[in-house]
């Protein structure tokens, strides 16, 4: 659980920094109310996109769905036993 809050406090203050700090450090020039609006825009939008995905991954709605001749090869492959019983029974 740490880890998590971690990496959320880590990238969470990567675009504050990208999108509340550095828009004050643009040059000055005809273009830096514009330069601004795209870093602000930018961090926010990045965020968004890594914040859903990373909530999406961390509690995910549904599983893998396997058919059960790969449960069976994949068992058979990782624990070198080949010798898996029939779901139909001895």
């Amino acid at each position: 659980m740490a880890a998590s809050l971690l990496t959320v406090f880590v990238i969470t203050g990567f675009w504050v920094f990208v999108g509340l700090v550095c828009p004050f450090f643009v040059p000055k020039s005809t273009d830096r109310g514009i330069i601004q609006t795209m870093l602000v825009l930018t961090a926010v939008c990045c965020y968004l996109l890594w914040l859903c995905t990373y909530l999406m991954q961390l509690n995910p709605l549904f599983g893998p769905e396997l058919d059960t001749k790969v449960i069976r090869a994949i068992l058979c492959n990782w624990e070198n036993n080949c010798t898996i019983p029939s779901p139909k029974g001895p």
